[in-house]
């Protein structure tokens, strides 16, 4: 999880894949985020569960590396849920928006969960980073291959800026 040692900022993850053409739209830097509490039956990454998973890394390292990726289009914050991290998630996505990349971020907590403080306050802060959020937990019953960039029906695709403005979840109308 997310701490503070001598000033540094650190965060825990799984890993990082730099050229990912599945977890949104063109081509994506995606961070998988160490440590989930939704632990739903059928999850792609289970290994992720364990907040004491993965490695710690400087979030200075991470976002040089954003930073020196060329030809992206976005990165994606996945997991475990980036959301029990949300001081990494702000600096990811800033660090990405002023390269110019949009911000995608997946988590089990619904955007109305997230609202009301479920995920924490500055899960709250961290939304006003994103472009799109997919919210929800993965529900094997409603497994679909039909939902892009999804893996269950009652997962959604977010428009965080539209949802912040209007006080209420706004889904995607086009990618």
């Amino acid at each position: 999880m997310e701490n503070t040692t001598s000033g540094t900022t650190k965060a825990r993850i799984a890993g990082m894949v730099k050229h990912s053409s599945v977890d949104g739209p063109g081509v994506r830097f995606t961070v998988f985020f160490q440590g989930c509490p939704h632990h739903c039956p059928g999850c792609h990454n289970p290994e992720t569960w364990d907040p004491a998973g993965g490695e710690e890394i400087s979030l200075d390292e991470l976002i040089e590396e954003i930073r020196k990726t060329r030809y992206l289009d976005g990165i994606t914050l996945s997991g475990g849920d980036p959301l029990l991290q949300p001081r990494a998630v702000i600096a990811a996505a800033d660090a990405a928006h002023a390269k110019g990349l949009t911000v995608w971020c997946y988590t089990g907590w619904t955007f109305e969960e997230i609202m009301k403080g479920s995920a924490g306050p500055d899960a709250v802060e961290a939304l006003n980073h994103m472009d799109v959020l997919v919210d929800g937990p993965f529900r094997m019953e409603l497994l679909s291959r039909e939902c892009i960039y999804r893996g269950s029906s009652n997962q959604r695709l977010v428009d965080v800026p539209a949802s912040l403005s209007a006080g209420a979840a706004r889904e995607v109308k086009s990618l």
